[in-house]
């Protein structure tokens, strides 16, 4: 899954794609680079990052969505969204799936458009929200929450008419989570596929590789390669990354090894 944030402030690549123009080019980058899946987002759910307005939101996706859909028709487009308007109008102008932050919790109206468009679904597990996540996150149970977390919310959704593989679990690197729980996430891929639902995990550039690496976001890619590595011998899904080219190379290799 490639990201293509077409927002003025993401921790990584903020406004570099904030024009659609800027933003069509990237998606052909995307998918040249062997991209799956572009995962489109016009809110930054960054650490302490302030909400967008809805028709702000609006007004930086569909456009974007739109273009793609007109140059790439068969490219799945998934929408980084947890509003439901912004997620109806997004699947109406050509996107194929929802990825969902907050698993459906931010906005009581996403159930209904889930409900009526039956789309495949990216849950994600979040403590807090991206103003309050980060603000000492503590688990009894990390691995036992977030799993309970996941199923709960996954059964909401197949009850909403979702096939059960067309719900994808995040079990959300970064967001509500230190350091060492980012970790432990990491080596938990084989405790969360006991659920049964694909998996995607979203490491790219994330903070826990720059406490590693002491390297700021766009210098943290070859590390990211590293964690996707990781979690393809893990046997996940899914990752969603912005260096889709390094990351394919990688796995490549790893599909020829196994």
């Amino acid at each position: 899954m490639g990201i293509l944030n077409v927002t003025p402030d993401s921790f990584s690549d903020g406004g570099c794609y904030a024009a659609p123009e800027a933003a069509l080019r990237q998606a052909e980058r995307l998918i040249e680079d062997g991209a799956d899946i572009l995962d489109i987002g016009g809110e930054s759910t960054r650490p302490f990052a302030q909400p967008v307005p809805e028709e702000e939101e609006l007004r930086r996706v569909i456009p974007v969505i739109e273009a793609v859909r007109r140059r790439f028709p068969e490219i799945p487009i998934s929408v980084d969204t947890y509003k439901a308007r912004v997620a109806e109008e997004a699947l109406s102008a050509g996107a194929d799936m929802i990825n969902d932050v907050s698993a459906l919790r931010f906005d009581p109206g996403m159930a209904e458009v889930i409900r009526r468009y039956r789309p495949p679904v990216v849950l994600m597990h979040m403590r807090g929200t991206p103003q309050t996540m980060q603000l000492d996150p503590r688990y009894e149970d990390l691995r036992g929450e977030i799993r309970d977390f996941l199923r709960e919310r996954a059964e909401k959704v197949h009850a909403l008419g979702v096939p059960r593989e067309a719900i994808i679990l995040d079990p959300g690197i970064g967001f509500g989570k230190t350091f060492a729980h980012n970790l432990e996430l990491l080596k938990a891929v084989s405790f969360f596929r006991e659920l049964g639902y694909p998996l995607l995990y979203g490491p790219s550039r994330k903070a826990f590789l720059g406490e590693i690496l002491k390297k700021e976001p766009r210098e943290r890619d070859l590390g990211t390669v590293a964690v996707v590595v990781y979690l393809a011998l893990a046997g996940v899904d899914l990752v969603r990354v912005h260096n889709v080219a390094w990351c394919r190379e990688a796995l490549r290799v790893i599909e020829y090894l196994r």
